[in-house]
């Protein structure tokens, strides 16, 4: 991953990944990713050290807690979308008076439409 330090997309929906590899740190330049659709139990840290992100998409994935603090530090970020993540009731407070960018939720218990 390190090859590719200039990326700023990058798109790993649908892949059964569980966790991001460390190296993602060094993706200093990348804008966007896509990890909708796998099968993060924890959100990926890593991110919330990357100066440029704006986009992070995790929907459809089993995430119950948020790291809102240090995503709330993020100087670039725009947008996180987290709908249909089983997201705990303490996110779904403390989250909104802290965060200056779109949040995407979906209403407590709901359920993705089946693929």
């Amino acid at each position: 991953m390190t090859t590719f330090c200039q990326l700023r997309e990058l798109r790993l929906e649908g892949n059964f990944l569980h966790r991001l590899p460390n190296e993602v740190s060094t993706l200093q330049h990348l804008k966007a990713i896509d990890l909708s659709r796998n099968q993060f139990h924890d959100f990926p840290e890593q991110l919330t050290t990357l100066p440029a992100l704006e986009t992070i998409n995790l929907e459809e994935n089993e995430i119950v807690d948020v790291p809102v603090e240090k995503l709330a530090a993020m100087p670039a970020l725009r947008s996180v979308n987290l709908r249909f993540n089983p997201l705990n009731a303490e996110v779904r407070v403390i989250a909104p008076p802290l965060i200056k960018f779109d949040m995407l939720m979906s209403p407590e218990g709901a359920r993705a439409p089946p693929r």
